[in-house]
Parts: C-alpha cells; sequence; structure tokens
C-alpha cells in the first residue's frame, strides 16, 4: 500500500454489518423456512427492504459476499444458493434508496481484473457518496477456474501473491487523479491540472497496469478494503492493506487470541497505522424467551436434507466428495485441497475436539459455517455480544440473520436497543462517508509529481 493517513476519529462503539448474501437467510435450509422469501435472490423489492430495515436499525453496511461460481454443495436440487444478483449491480441500485449506510461487496483478486475492479468501486463510491467498501478475497471455490478458462485453480500461495500485487495496484488507480486534479475552469479552457494525473505504471509478476483509472479520486480516497482470510497469507495481506477484517470464529478466547495477534502483526507492518477493525461472524437464534429461540433452531435444523448437508460439508472442506462415507461415522483423513484452508482447519479442529460425526458436523456448519452460533432470548444474544465487544475478541460483527427477512426484523427490533441500553451501539449515524462513520482515516495519495507517481514490483520479484 502506498501514501501516508489523515487523521480519523474513533468508532463509537461496536460496529455492526448485515450480511445479507443469502437472499433467503444464512440457514443453508433458510428458503424452506414459511417466513422466508424462497426467490428473493433475484428480487430487487426485497433487498430494498433488506436495506431499509439495516438502515432504520443503524448498521454500519451491508455485506455481500460472493463467489464467480454457482455453489457447488449441491447437486440434487436441494440448496438454495445457487443464484445470485451481481453485487456491485445490485449495491449500486441499493445506494439510490439509502442514505447513510454502507455498501460493501466482494470481488475476487483471483478471477478480475484491477482496473475493472477498480473502476467499479470508484463508480459505486460516487453514486453512493463515499459509502462504498470492498471484500477482498482470492475465492475459495475450485469450480470458478472453469468458468474462466483454466483447468484447475490457483494454487493458494499464487492466489496470495496476485493478491497482494492486486490490492497494490488498485489503491494506485483509485489515485490516478489528485483530489483537486479536476479544475474545470470554462474561462481558461482547463478542464484538469496536468501535474495531478498520475500513471500508474505497475509491473508485477501477476499484474500489469499503466494507465490512469477514468473515473475521478473516489470521495473516500479508497473505498473501504474488508479482507476474509485468515491463513497465514490472508493474515498476511490483513495486517498490510484492510481496514476491517470479516473473520469466523466461534470461541471467545481463541477469538481473543486472533485479534491480538492481527494487531500485533499489523503494527509490525504498519507501525503507525490503526489495526483493523475485526468483526467476526455472528448468527443469532432469538425470540421472546429461550425456548422459542431453541425451536426456531431446531425448525430449521430439521429441513437440512441430508445429500445436501453432507454435500456443503465436502464444499467447505475444499471442494470434496464425501458421498461415499458413512454419515454417522467420523469425518475420514482428507486429502490435500486448494480451497479455503483457513475454513477447513477450523471444520476439522471441531470435528476432532469434539468428536463429531459427519451428520453432526454438517447440522452444526449449516447453521452458522463455522461462525459464532447465538441461541437465547433477545437479553442472551445481547450480552454475548456484549462480552465479545468488552473483551477484546471484537470491534463488532457481521450479523448473519438465520431467515431474512423476519429475523433481521426481529434483531432491529429486539436485540439493537438492549446493545444501546448496554452503552456499546451507537445511538444515531454520524455524518459523512463510510470512512468517517468507521472512524477510518481518509488515504492520502503518495504521489508528489507526475514523475514520481511509478509503482513497479519486480517480474522476478515473489
Amino acid at each position: 500500500m502506498n501514501g501516508g493517513i489523515a487523521n480519523g476519529a474513533a468508532p463509537r462503539g461496536m460496529v455492526l454489518g448485515a450480511y445479507l448474501s443469502y437472499a433467503a437467510g444464512h440457514h443453508a435450509a433458510a428458503w424452506r423456512h414459511p417466513r422466508a422469501i424462497a426467490d428473493g435472490a433475484s428480487d430487487i423489492d426485497h433487498f430494498v427492504r433488506l436495506a431499509a430495515t439495516a438502515e432504520r436499525g443503524l448498521f454500519d453496511f451491508v455485506f455481500l459476499a460472493d463467489t464467480p461460481s454457482v455453489f457447488n454443495d449441491d447437486s440434487q436440487g436441494h440448496g438454495g444458493r445457487v443464484v445470485s444478483l451481481e453485487p456491485f449491480t445490485l449495491l449500486s441500485a441499493l445506494a439510490m434508496v439509502t442514505r447513510d449506510i454502507g455498501l460493501i461487496a466482494t470481488a475476487s483478486t483471483t478471477y478480475t481484473e484491477p482496473y475493472n475492479t477498480a473502476r467499479q468501486l470508484a463508480t459505486m463510491d460516487h453514486l453512493s457518496r463515499g459509502r462504498a467498501g470492498w471484500n477482498l478475497v482470492t475465492s475459495s471455490k475450485v469450480a470458478a477456474a472453469r468458468n474462466f478458462g483454466l483447468d484447475e485453480h490457483p494454487d493458494h500461495a499464487a492466489r496470495y501473491e496476485r493478491a497482494n500485487e492486486y490490492l497494490d495496484a488498485v489503491t494506485a488507480l483509485w489515485d490516478s487523479w489528485e483530489d483537486d486534479a479536476l479544475v474545470r475552469d470554462k474561462g481558461s479552457g482547463i478542464y484538469y491540472d496536468p501535474d495531478k494525473r498520475h500513471a500508474p505504471r505497475f509491473l508485477g509478476r501477476h499484474i500489469r497496469v499503466e494507465g490512469e483509472l477514468n473515473v475521478a479520486r473516489p470521495p473516500q480516497g479508497h473505498p473501504v478494503i474488508v479482507q476474509a482470510g485468515s491463513s497465514e497469507p490472508g493474515l498476511d495481506l490483513a495486517a498490510r492493506g484492510a481496514d476491517l477484517v470479516f473473520t469466523a470464529q466461534s470461541r471467545m478466547p481463541d477469538a481473543v487470541a486472533f485479534a491480538s495477534g492481527l494487531r500485533a502483526r499489523t503494527e509490525r507492518v504498519r507501525p503507525h497505522a490503526r489495526p483493523p477493525l475485526i468483526l467476526p461472524g455472528i448468527s443469532p437464534y432469538t425470540a421472546a424467551t429461550r425456548k422459542e429461540a431453541l425451536e426456531r433452531y431446531r425448525s430449521l435444523e430439521s429441513l437440512i436434507h441430508p445429500s445436501h448437508g453432507v454435500g456443503m460439508l465436502g464444499d467447505m472442506l475444499g471442494g470434496l466428495d464425501l458421498s461415499g462415507y458413512d454419515i454417522d461415522g467420523p469425518l475420514p483423513e482428507l486429502p490435500r485441497s486448494n480451497g479455503n484452508q483457513s475454513r477447513r482447519r477450523l471444520i476439522e479442529a471441531m470435528a476432532r475436539d469434539e468428536g463429531l460425526s459427519i451428520r453432526e458436523l454438517y447440522l452444526r456448519l449449516t447453521v452458522s459455517r463455522g461462525h459464532l452460533t447465538v441461541i437465547g432470548d433477545y437479553d442472551e444474544v445481547a450480552d454475548a455480544m456484549t462480552e465479545w465487544f468488552r473483551s477484546g475478541a471484537a470491534d463488532g460483527f457481521n450479523v448473519m440473520p438465520p431467515v431474512l427477512p423476519g429475523d433481521l426484523d426481529d434483531f432491529v427490533d429486539h436485540v439493537l436497543p438492549r446493545l444501546r441500553e448496554r452503552g456499546v451501539f451507537k445511538e444515531r449515524y454520524e455524518p459523512g462517508t463510510l470512512r468517517r462513520k468507521l472512524g477510518l482515516p481518509r488515504p492520502v495519495a503518495a504521489h508528489r509529481g507526475r514523475d514520481q507517481s511509478m509503482i513497479t514490483v519486480p517480474a522476478e520479484a515473489g
């Protein structure tokens, strides 16, 4: 990453994202639930309603995960995540019907090019008046390779080499034009100041970009950057360039250790920078009483078709076929995979430490896919979130409602007021961009003149 930083104010309390990636809800069988909108994945009105509810609750941002392939966790017709809307297009539409809430979309560094991503995000930042964010991922789905003319998914290490170069290229493109480059002086006929135009001329092993971005510098300088990988290369990437880190953590001691380690790693890489805000995913199963919450949980558990559960578990383990194994037997010794490494380690540890069968494991994971699951009444959920926040395990959460829209409504109407009573969540939005609302600094471009704008990574570098 290039450039210094300007000062930013600290965020006020817990940061919350509304994870709306799977339109029917985060639970794998949510689409079958009576409260769910089964066809919501293709319905703009459904997403408009969800965004309005999240903004009413003062969520900091809407979050859309994405993968450049169909989810291959089911081939028997049971899975409800096979289609979705392209996230940049969807969030640009939502920018027109929202005012304060941030809009964060996923883009793969493996299966897109930096110029396209920089242009899309800069445009979305202008359309939303400074509310855009980018969830930077290398893509863990092996099937994506075949959609882009490749025989196999690139190696994990190579994906992260490319991701590091990609991040530098995108931020250099956002800095193509200084903030005051476009003078548009009708009297003199000068539209822009040539000394404030900077071509990246970025040359790396994986990435080459030479021309300036054809979009003005984003209102935020750089849209908010989110990183979601928890492998060693992923943590290194987060430490050097992320504003937020989205992570799967299911136990508070592990989450405290993760947060402490990432903050220390960031201090080593960027000693004068603020460490990323750490947001574990949380799937709250909640109601007025604990009994009702448990009934909601069990009703969804009963809707998982066994073949879908086994397929989903194999997909999360890196695209492995588990169909030939005893569903009530232990997880077998697994072959090497080129998929998501950190999630696989989490699942293997869960199976080993708790002695779970394949069935027990997929039932556990279809609830929240390895993220924190809290089952209880509204006060219990608010207490758990407050404890994680105050312990240093989290700066906030990416909230994954099990069923949409009903569970988002319940969370906004019943859990958020309790978080405010506990003094850990805001009463109103701060004015300004998403960066300002989150207390994040606005990046200052590093270039000081046209002859100093070159950013070059030697082709032989690792």
